[in-house]
C-alpha cells in the first residue's frame, strides 16, 4: 500500500471507530507493522490532522475535522451502491428513490475509472417480491422519531386481535418481506416490535416523549445483548 493510500486509510479508521483504536488494531487491519502506524499517526499530527491519544491507550479522531465526501476505493463504491439496491428493493418508496438518487449522485461525481461500479455493478441485490405493504406513512414515521414524537396506533396482532397502543418510536427494522416499528410501549409498559402491515391506523402526536431516541436504542440492544446471553447460557447448560 502506498503511504498516501495508507494515511487516508488511518484517518478512515480513526473516523468510523467510536472508542480509542489502539495501533495493533490499526497495524492489524492495514497488515503493517505497530512502529510504521505510529509514524503515520505523527505524520498526521504533523499535518494537523485533529488526532488525540497515546501510544498504548489508542487513538480518536477529533469531530468537525472534514474529508474530501467521495474519495472512494471500488470496494467502497461496491459496497455503496450494493447497500443503495438493497434499500431501492426493501425500502418504503421515499426511502427507495432516495436510494436511487444516491446511486446516481455517486455515478455523477465518482472519477471516470469507477463509474463502471456504478454503471455496472458487479454485484447486485435480488429484487423482494414479496414485500408486505406499509399501513402507515413510513416517512412520517421517521420523522416522529427525530422529534421524540409519541405515536398512537390501532395494531391488530397474529390471531386478528386489535389493540389501542401509545408507542414511542425510536428505530425502524427493514427485514426481507416486512418492516417493523420499534417503540418502547405504554400499554405493556416494555419495548415491542410492530409490523407496519398490522398497523390499522395511526395518529401523530406533537407530544414528546420523555427519553431521546438514542437512549432508548441504547437501552433496547443491552435487552437484546443480555437476552440473548441469557439464551445461550441456558443452551449450553442443556445436556
Amino acid at each position: 500500500m502506498r503511504r498516501a493510500d495508507r494515511l487516508f486509510q488511518i484517518v478512515q479508521i480513526l473516523r468510523r471507530g467510536r472508542h480509542p483504536v489502539t495501533a495493533q488494531a490499526i497495524a492489524e487491519e492495514l497488515e503493517t507493522s505497530k512502529r510504521t502506524v505510529y509514524r503515520d499517526i505523527a505524520d498526521l499530527i504533523g499535518q494537523r490532522t485533529p488526532i488525540r491519544g497515546e501510544a498504548g491507550v489508542g487513538y480518536v479522531l477529533e469531530d468537525g475535522f472534514d474529508m474530501p465526501p467521495l474519495m472512494l476505493t471500488q470496494d467502497e463504491v461496491e459496497a455503496a451502491v450494493l447497500g443503495a439496491q438493497m434499500v431501492v428493493a426493501r425500502g418504503d418508496p421515499v426511502l427507495s428513490r432516495a436510494a436511487q438518487d444516491l446511486i446516481a449522485k455517486i455515478g455523477a461525481v465518482i472519477p471516470e475509472t469507477l463509474r463502471p461500479l456504478v454503471l455496472e455493478p458487479l454485484t447486485r441485490a435480488a429484487p423482494s417480491w414479496r414485500t408486505t405493504s406499509d399501513n402507515v406513512d413510513m416517512s412520517r414515521v421517521r420523522a416522529a422519531i427525530r422529534a421524540s414524537q409519541k405515536l398512537t396506533i390501532t395494531y391488530r396482532d397474529e390471531r386478528e386481535r386489535d389493540s389501542q397502543r401509545t408507542i414511542w418510536p425510536f428505530a425502524i427494522g427493514y427485514h426481507d418481506t416486512t418492516r417493523h416499528i420499534v417503540g418502547w410501549c405504554e400499554l405493556r409498559q416494555d419495548f415491542r416490535n410492530f409490523r407496519t402491515d398490522r398497523i390499522s391506523d395511526a395518529a401523530f402526536t406533537e407530544t414528546r416523549y420523555p427519553d431521546r431516541p438514542e437512549t432508548l436504542r441504547a437501552r433496547w440492544k443491552r435487552r437484546q445483548a443480555e437476552a440473548s446471553n441469557a439464551w445461550h447460557a441456558e443452551k449450553a447448560a442443556t445436556p
